[in-house]
């Protein structure tokens, strides 16, 4: 398992029963994690005292109860980049700190390549991914249907200094962008992919990444340049295995362009025990 062990401003406490439980910065928050089948002891008293507390609910969904009133939002750091935080509505904090590991990686891969590197970052979220690129050197297109988290992710740019960056900020379908980018002849030197398990588009179509997975990873490999660099998948889907990811990536793009393929669980440290929590899994090939 590879783990983002380089954070200063985020921390897991501990884990149990269903729930984590987090400090991000001077908060502390317990969220469920349906991977935390274990029932230690709750002995630390954050436990018990923590600033916020999200529920799930037997219906679905959930809500927070807040022992304090939090701000609107805070940030942490992670290296040189920064980021807004703000709980919401579904457990969710506007960052997956695991990925840490991989921003890692495509900074060094990016430096070391000694050129300009133009980097495709799809489903991107609030653009963790996207600022890592940026501040390696890299030029950026970053892809989210959410209008929202687009603006988020501008101003986690904002935050980290990187506004001036030459990042392009598009809401649109991923695929139907990807497929677009390619009649227009536009290349990419990397990929960085991280759909959701299920979805619904605009026009009612579903999305299933393990249906829709290998479809979308053979469109973007006609994106790709001559010479590229990466293509990461990121997976939070239980029944999708770091190695089936894997295989599709092999599969898709070893025989045209060489290179290897790797893939594992990625995971956060926790303090309490010791050990790495499962969060998620990550499929690279590289060149």
């Amino acid at each position: 398992m590879r783990t983002a062990e380089n954070w200063h401003d985020y921390r897991i406490i501990d884990t149990s029963d269903g729930e984590k439980l987090e400090k991000w910065g001077n908060i502390s928050l317990v969220r469920p994690d349906p991977q935390i089948i274990w029932k230690t002891d709750k002995k630390d008293p954050l436990w018990r005292n923590a600033d916020g507390h999200y529920h799930r609910s037997n219906q679905g969904g959930g809500k927070w109860e807040f022992r304090r009133r939090l701000p609107d939002g805070w940030t942490v750091n992670y290296k040189e980049l920064t980021f807004n935080i703000k709980p919401t509505g579904f457990k969710h904090t506007g960052l997956f700190p695991e990925q840490a590991v991989n921003w890692d990686f495509m900074t060094e891969k990016i430096r070391a390549s000694g050129r300009g590197i133009n980097v495709l970052n799809l489903f991107a979220y609030t653009g963790g991914a996207t600022l890592a690129c940026a501040a390696a050197g890299a030029s950026v297109c970053h892809v989210d249907a959410s209008k929202g988290m687009v603006q988020w992710a501008r101003e986690n740019a904002a935050a980290s200094g990187l506004s001036e960056k030459p990042i392009r900020w598009i809401v649109d379908d991923c695929e139907k962008f990807v497929a677009r980018e390619i009649r227009r002849g536009r290349k990419y030197d990397a990929v960085i992919m991280d759909p959701p398990s299920y979805g619904r588009g605009s026009n009612g179509e579903i999305w299933k990444l393990e249906n829709s997975v290998y479809d979308l990873v053979k469109l973007c490999s006609e994106i790709l340049s001559d010479k590229p660099l990466f293509f990461l998948i990121n997976s939070y889907t239980t029944g999708l295995s770091p190695s089936v990811m894997g295989y599709i990536l092999g599969s898709t793009l070893t025989d045209r362009f060489g290179g290897r393929v790797t893939f594992d669980e990625i995971g956060l440290p926790v303090l309490s025990t010791g050990m790495t929590l499962p969060c998620g899994s990550t499929a690279i090939w590289e060149k």
